[in-house]
Protein backbone atom coordinates (compact mmCIF):
# COMPACT_ATOMS: atom_id res chain seq x y z
CA UNK A 1 0.00 0.00 0.00
CA UNK A 2 2.80 2.91 0.98
CA UNK A 3 3.94 2.68 -2.74
CA UNK A 4 0.45 3.79 -3.82
CA UNK A 5 -0.21 6.59 -1.51
CA UNK A 6 -0.42 9.67 -3.39
CA UNK A 7 0.52 11.98 0.05
CA UNK A 8 3.72 12.06 1.92
CA UNK A 9 3.10 12.62 5.58
CA UNK A 10 6.24 12.60 6.59
CA UNK A 11 6.68 15.80 4.43
CA UNK A 12 6.13 19.73 5.58
CA UNK A 13 3.10 19.59 3.32
CA UNK A 14 2.38 16.12 4.69
CA UNK A 15 2.17 17.47 8.17
CA UNK A 16 0.56 21.23 6.89
CA UNK A 17 -1.99 18.01 5.38
CA UNK A 18 -2.51 16.86 9.00
CA UNK A 19 -2.92 20.19 10.65
CA UNK A 20 -5.81 20.51 8.62
CA UNK A 21 -7.67 17.30 8.50
CA UNK A 22 -7.03 17.22 12.72
CA UNK A 23 -8.87 21.09 12.32
CA UNK A 24 -11.87 19.58 10.06
CA UNK A 25 -12.26 16.46 11.20
CA UNK A 26 -11.48 15.94 14.41
CA UNK A 27 -14.75 17.84 16.01
CA UNK A 28 -17.55 15.54 14.35
CA UNK A 29 -14.81 12.18 15.15
CA UNK A 30 -14.46 12.95 18.99
CA UNK A 31 -18.25 13.30 18.84
CA UNK A 32 -19.24 10.01 17.41
CA UNK A 33 -16.14 8.67 20.13
CA UNK A 34 -17.98 9.92 23.11
CA UNK A 35 -21.20 9.02 21.85
CA UNK A 36 -19.71 5.21 22.34
CA UNK A 37 -17.67 5.82 25.37
CA UNK A 38 -13.86 5.44 26.03
CA UNK A 39 -13.09 4.53 29.89
CA UNK A 40 -9.92 4.52 31.75
CA UNK A 41 -8.07 1.00 31.29
CA UNK A 42 -9.43 0.13 27.96
CA UNK A 43 -7.07 -0.87 25.13
CA UNK A 44 -7.22 1.07 21.44
CA UNK A 45 -5.83 0.84 18.27
CA UNK A 46 -5.64 4.20 16.49
CA UNK A 47 -5.10 3.23 13.05
CA UNK A 48 -3.54 6.04 10.11
CA UNK A 49 -2.90 7.90 13.20
CA UNK A 50 -0.99 10.76 11.23
CA UNK A 51 0.10 13.79 13.45
CA UNK A 52 -1.55 12.18 16.60
CA UNK A 53 -4.36 14.46 18.04
CA UNK A 54 -6.68 11.16 18.07
CA UNK A 55 -4.10 9.20 19.96
CA UNK A 56 -3.39 11.91 22.20
CA UNK A 57 -7.70 12.48 22.59
CA UNK A 58 -7.91 8.78 23.16
CA UNK A 59 -4.88 8.35 25.57
CA UNK A 60 -6.51 11.01 27.88
CA UNK A 61 -9.39 8.90 28.44
CA UNK A 62 -7.92 5.52 29.19
CA UNK A 63 -5.37 6.85 31.13
CA UNK A 64 -3.43 5.89 33.52
CA UNK A 65 -4.24 2.21 32.88
CA UNK A 66 -4.74 1.95 29.22
CA UNK A 67 -2.98 1.78 26.48
CA UNK A 68 -3.26 3.30 22.93
CA UNK A 69 -1.43 1.71 19.92
CA UNK A 70 -0.60 4.24 17.33
CA UNK A 71 0.04 2.68 13.51
CA UNK A 72 0.80 4.54 10.48
CA UNK A 73 2.80 4.10 7.25
CA UNK A 74 4.91 7.42 8.33
CA UNK A 75 5.19 8.01 11.85
CA UNK A 76 7.34 11.54 11.99
CA UNK A 77 5.00 13.02 13.43
CA UNK A 78 3.91 10.46 16.37
CA UNK A 79 5.51 10.71 19.91
CA UNK A 80 5.56 8.35 22.07
CA UNK A 81 3.97 9.06 25.84
CA UNK A 82 1.99 7.78 28.65
CA UNK A 83 0.03 5.33 27.59
CA UNK A 84 1.04 5.44 23.65
CA UNK A 85 3.00 3.06 22.13
CA UNK A 86 3.74 3.65 18.21
CA UNK A 87 4.62 1.36 15.27
CA UNK A 88 5.32 2.33 11.31
CA UNK A 89 3.30 -0.86 10.09
CA UNK A 90 1.63 -1.08 7.03
CA UNK A 91 -1.79 -2.39 8.13
CA UNK A 92 -2.16 -4.65 4.76
CA UNK A 93 0.76 -7.05 5.99
CA UNK A 94 -1.64 -7.48 9.37
CA UNK A 95 -1.58 -6.13 12.95
CA UNK A 96 1.57 -4.75 14.44
CA UNK A 97 0.82 -6.30 17.45
CA UNK A 98 -1.88 -8.57 18.72
CA UNK A 99 -5.49 -7.37 19.34
CA UNK A 100 -7.86 -7.73 21.46
CA UNK A 101 -8.79 -3.82 21.33
CA UNK A 102 -11.78 -2.51 23.32
CA UNK A 103 -11.24 0.28 20.68
CA UNK A 104 -10.23 0.32 17.01
CA UNK A 105 -10.48 3.50 15.51
CA UNK A 106 -9.13 4.43 11.37
CA UNK A 107 -9.48 7.41 9.77
CA UNK A 108 -9.61 7.86 5.68
CA UNK A 109 -7.48 4.72 5.72
CA UNK A 110 -9.45 2.24 4.42
CA UNK A 111 -10.99 4.16 1.55
CA UNK A 112 -7.19 4.32 0.35
CA UNK A 113 -6.84 0.62 0.11
CA UNK A 114 -7.24 -1.62 -2.49
CA UNK A 115 -7.45 -4.57 0.20
CA UNK A 116 -9.65 -3.19 2.47
CA UNK A 117 -12.17 -6.15 2.77
CA UNK A 118 -9.13 -8.19 4.12
CA UNK A 119 -8.33 -5.11 6.13
CA UNK A 120 -11.80 -4.98 7.60
CA UNK A 121 -12.09 -8.42 8.48
CA UNK A 122 -8.63 -8.03 10.35
CA UNK A 123 -10.22 -5.29 12.42
CA UNK A 124 -13.21 -6.98 13.16
CA UNK A 125 -11.65 -9.92 14.37
CA UNK A 126 -9.42 -8.09 16.74
CA UNK A 127 -12.03 -6.47 18.92
CA UNK A 128 -12.45 -7.80 21.86
CA UNK A 129 -15.95 -8.88 23.32
CA UNK A 130 -18.23 -5.64 23.02
CA UNK A 131 -15.06 -3.80 21.23
CA UNK A 132 -16.03 -1.00 18.81
CA UNK A 133 -14.96 -0.54 15.27
CA UNK A 134 -14.98 2.80 14.21
CA UNK A 135 -14.15 3.63 10.58
CA UNK A 136 -14.15 7.42 9.25
CA UNK A 137 -14.21 7.77 5.49
CA UNK A 138 -15.05 10.68 2.77
CA UNK A 139 -17.97 9.90 0.60
CA UNK A 140 -18.10 10.30 -3.43
CA UNK A 141 -20.72 13.19 -2.63
CA UNK A 142 -19.99 15.84 -5.22
CA UNK A 143 -17.74 18.65 -3.95
CA UNK A 144 -20.59 21.74 -5.14
CA UNK A 145 -19.32 25.41 -5.77
CA UNK A 146 -21.71 27.83 -3.43
CA UNK A 147 -20.03 30.79 -4.94
CA UNK A 148 -16.41 31.80 -7.19
CA UNK A 149 -15.51 34.76 -8.29
CA UNK A 150 -16.03 34.73 -11.96
CA UNK A 151 -17.16 31.40 -14.17
CA UNK A 152 -13.98 30.24 -15.52
CA UNK A 153 -13.30 29.28 -11.94
CA UNK A 154 -15.78 27.07 -11.22
CA UNK A 155 -15.26 25.08 -14.47
CA UNK A 156 -11.37 24.60 -12.67
CA UNK A 157 -12.55 23.71 -9.47
CA UNK A 158 -14.83 21.11 -11.39
CA UNK A 159 -12.20 20.41 -14.01
CA UNK A 160 -9.68 19.64 -10.43
CA UNK A 161 -12.36 17.81 -8.65
CA UNK A 162 -12.57 15.43 -11.67
CA UNK A 163 -9.47 14.97 -12.36
CA UNK A 164 -8.37 14.10 -9.08
CA UNK A 165 -11.59 12.09 -7.55
CA UNK A 166 -12.85 10.31 -10.90
CA UNK A 167 -9.55 9.95 -12.68
CA UNK A 168 -6.56 9.70 -10.43
CA UNK A 169 -8.28 8.48 -7.20
CA UNK A 170 -9.31 5.34 -9.17
CA UNK A 171 -6.31 4.13 -10.09
CA UNK A 172 -4.69 4.47 -6.63
CA UNK A 173 -7.16 1.83 -5.51
CA UNK A 174 -9.59 4.63 -3.92
CA UNK A 175 -13.32 4.10 -3.53
CA UNK A 176 -15.49 6.80 -2.38
CA UNK A 177 -18.41 4.25 -2.47
CA UNK A 178 -17.09 2.71 0.56
CA UNK A 179 -18.18 5.03 3.29
CA UNK A 180 -21.64 4.14 2.88
CA UNK A 181 -20.91 0.57 2.18
CA UNK A 182 -19.57 0.42 5.84
CA UNK A 183 -23.01 -0.01 7.86
CA UNK A 184 -23.81 -2.93 5.70
CA UNK A 185 -20.53 -4.37 5.96
CA UNK A 186 -20.63 -3.64 9.82
CA UNK A 187 -24.11 -5.64 10.13
CA UNK A 188 -22.44 -8.32 7.70
CA UNK A 189 -19.93 -9.33 9.85
CA UNK A 190 -21.67 -9.54 12.80
CA UNK A 191 -21.21 -6.47 14.21
CA UNK A 192 -24.51 -4.76 16.25
CA UNK A 193 -25.28 -1.38 17.55
CA UNK A 194 -24.37 -0.10 14.34
CA UNK A 195 -24.68 3.04 14.02
CA UNK A 196 -23.35 6.23 11.47
CA UNK A 197 -22.50 9.71 11.56
CA UNK A 198 -22.08 12.57 8.01
CA UNK A 199 -20.35 16.06 8.54
CA UNK A 200 -19.64 18.47 6.12
CA UNK A 201 -19.48 21.98 5.89
CA UNK A 202 -18.68 24.65 3.46
CA UNK A 203 -15.05 26.04 2.96
CA UNK A 204 -13.80 28.94 2.06
CA UNK A 205 -10.41 30.43 0.40
CA UNK A 206 -8.27 30.33 2.87
CA UNK A 207 -9.99 27.89 5.65
CA UNK A 208 -8.97 24.91 6.62
CA UNK A 209 -10.81 22.60 3.63
CA UNK A 210 -9.54 24.99 0.89
CA UNK A 211 -6.16 24.91 2.57
CA UNK A 212 -6.31 21.04 2.25
CA UNK A 213 -7.68 21.25 -0.92
CA UNK A 214 -4.71 23.11 -2.20
CA UNK A 215 -2.11 21.20 -0.45
CA UNK A 216 -3.76 17.92 -2.02
CA UNK A 217 -3.04 19.31 -5.19
CA UNK A 218 0.25 20.39 -4.82
CA UNK A 219 1.26 16.71 -3.56
CA UNK A 220 -0.24 15.24 -6.55
CA UNK A 221 0.63 17.94 -9.34
CA UNK A 222 3.00 15.54 -11.19
CA UNK A 223 0.53 13.08 -11.58
CA UNK A 224 -2.19 15.79 -12.09
CA UNK A 225 0.42 17.28 -14.93
CA UNK A 226 0.48 13.56 -16.43
CA UNK A 227 -3.36 13.68 -17.10
CA UNK A 228 -3.47 16.46 -18.64
CA UNK A 229 -3.55 19.36 -15.80
CA UNK A 230 -1.21 22.56 -17.08
CA UNK A 231 0.93 24.50 -14.96
CA UNK A 232 -1.28 27.54 -15.58
CA UNK A 233 -4.57 25.69 -13.99
CA UNK A 234 -2.71 24.65 -11.35
CA UNK A 235 -1.42 27.91 -10.48
CA UNK A 236 -4.65 29.18 -10.80
CA UNK A 237 -6.63 26.70 -8.59
CA UNK A 238 -4.36 27.02 -6.03
CA UNK A 239 -4.40 30.94 -5.98
CA UNK A 240 -8.70 30.50 -6.06
CA UNK A 241 -8.31 27.83 -2.43
CA UNK A 242 -6.81 31.44 -1.11
CA UNK A 243 -9.74 33.69 -1.89
CA UNK A 244 -12.36 34.63 0.50
CA UNK A 245 -15.01 34.99 -2.23
CA UNK A 246 -14.52 31.07 -2.69
CA UNK A 247 -16.68 29.05 -1.30
CA UNK A 248 -17.77 25.29 -2.08
CA UNK A 249 -18.65 22.18 0.18
CA UNK A 250 -16.26 19.86 1.75
CA UNK A 251 -15.98 16.32 1.60
CA UNK A 252 -18.98 14.60 3.24
CA UNK A 253 -17.29 12.61 5.94
CA UNK A 254 -19.24 9.62 7.25
CA UNK A 255 -18.30 8.12 10.58
CA UNK A 256 -19.09 4.75 11.37
CA UNK A 257 -19.45 3.03 14.46
CA UNK A 258 -20.33 -0.83 15.15
CA UNK A 259 -19.79 -3.31 18.89
CA UNK A 260 -18.52 -7.06 18.48
CA UNK A 261 -21.06 -8.66 20.80
CA UNK A 262 -20.26 -9.22 24.16
CA UNK A 263 -21.16 -12.86 24.45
Amino acid sequence: MEKDYIFDTSSDLGRHHMDCLENVLDGPTTRLLEAIGVRSGQRCLDLGAGGGSITRWLAERTGPTGKVVAVDIATDHLVEGPGIEVHRHDIVDGLPVDGPFDLIHARLVLVHLPQREKVFETLVNALAPGGWLVLGEFSGRPLKVVSAPTDEDRTLWERMMYLSHEVLGPTRGIDFDWAHKVQGRMEQAGLANVQAMEYSETTTGGGDGCLLHRNLNQQAEPLLLGLGATPTELSRYRDLMLDPRFRAWFYQFVCTAGQRPPH
